[in-house]
């Protein structure tokens, strides 16, 4: 039995500030650019005044990149293009600088921390400060067995939680949130499956490395079986992260909604931030006006997932790679909206 009371994020998470983001419209009303001429960036800004409580809204000065790791047992099917419990080598390349978003996050100038919560290798292996929060070596295969026990669950979900509450009080100002993992899509659609009440081959994408037919076959039967067990626990957020979720998707889930409380804005990934994403608005539904989807990758769940939360992509350019990439190329946007919110002059005092 769990100790957690998920309830509680209903009465602590509130909405980014109302009356700050109407004065922001207003102020943004006055600026020498017309009105909708910077299209989305106008909302982007206004977005950022509410959740910061500032007009005109700060700039972003320090984001970061959160990347929560785990291998997942369903992997030994075959559903991924990577061999199963070969997520430690993802990390060791993003802590090598020699991944995607390693070399997106240094142009940008943008930390990155990997948080192992369940790799399927020896802790000794990779650097104390990325295995200290690991809750077990490997997730569960879902198709015939929990991803976690209930306790397990319950460790990784405030590991979550004190990730974001040591980003916050760090003075992180937005993170770009992603998952370093093998078989975590397989995972994630299934939890979308569920929680929209929707079959296995509506939501069973390709994942990051595009697999062939029969893998994807594999992957739709494994998504199938687990959303059998999936169902009879929907009502309980928690058991069904542990039941067909896994330590690196409870993680998530918790630093989602502990974020969500601290007032810490999050740029999602792919298909495993909106699966968690998805969980997280079960349990507490303003909190999804704290995040924004940095990318459409491609996924169908992931599309599943945005939409039944009403959160619009950013951008669309079929990055699929995974790891926070596509969201941190969204960074540079959102923080030109703030620019161009905070810097831009009122007509009026141009006249003047």
């Amino acid at each position: 039995m769990s100790s957690l009371n998920l309830d509680d994020f209903t009465d602590l998470i509130e909405r980014p500030d109302g009356g700050v983001r109407r004065d922001a419209e207003e102020r943004r009303e006055r600026l020498v650019v017309p009105p909708g001429a910077l299209g989305r960036l106008d909302e982007l800004g206004e977005w950022l005044a509410a959740a910061q409580s500032s007009v005109p809204v700060r700039p972003i000065e320090q984001p970061r990149v959160v990347l929560f790791a785990g291998d997942h047992g369903i992997a030994e099917l075959g559903v991924s293009a990577r061999p199963a419990g070969s997520a430690s080598e993802l990390v060791r390349a993003v802590l090598a600088g020699e991944s995607a978003v390693s070399v997106l996050a240094r142009r940008l100038g943008v930390p990155v921390r990997v948080v192992d919560m369940a790799l399927d290798c020896d802790p000794d292996s990779l650097p104390g400060d990325v295995v200290r929060h690991r809750v077990r070596r490997g997730s569960g295969r879902i198709d015939v067995e929990d991803a976690l026990s209930i306790e397990e669950a319950e460790a990784a979900f405030r590991a979550g939680m004190a990730v974001a509450d040591e980003e916050a009080d760090a003075g992180t100002d937005l993170v770009v949130l992603g998952d370093l993992s093998v078989g975590g899509t397989t995972a994630a659609s299934t939890l979308i499956a569920a929680l929209c009440g929707t079959d296995a081959s509506v939501v069973t994408g390709r994942g990051g490395r595009h697999i062939d037919d029969l893998a994807w076959m594999r992957k739709c039967a494994a998504v199938r079986d687990a959303l059998r067990r999936a169902r009879p626990v929907l009502g309980d957020q928690l058991q069904l992260l542990a039941t067909v979720g896994g330590a690196d998707l409870a993680a998530i889930t918790g630093f989602l909604l502990q974020s969500a409380v601290r007032h810490t804005p999050v740029i999602l990934d792919g298909v495993v931030s909106a699966a968690c994403a998805l969980v997280a608005q079960r349990v507490a539904f303003r909190a999804p006006d704290w995040w924004l989807a940095g990318q459409a990758s491609g996924e169908p769940a992931q599309a599943k997932a945005l939409d039944r939360m009403a959160i619009e992509p950013l951008l669309d350019h079929g990055v699929s790679v995974g790891e926070g990439a596509g969201a941190l190329l969204a960074l540079p946007l959102v923080q030109a909206a703030a620019a161009l919110a905070a810097e831009l002059p009122e007509a009026d005092s141009k006249a003047e």
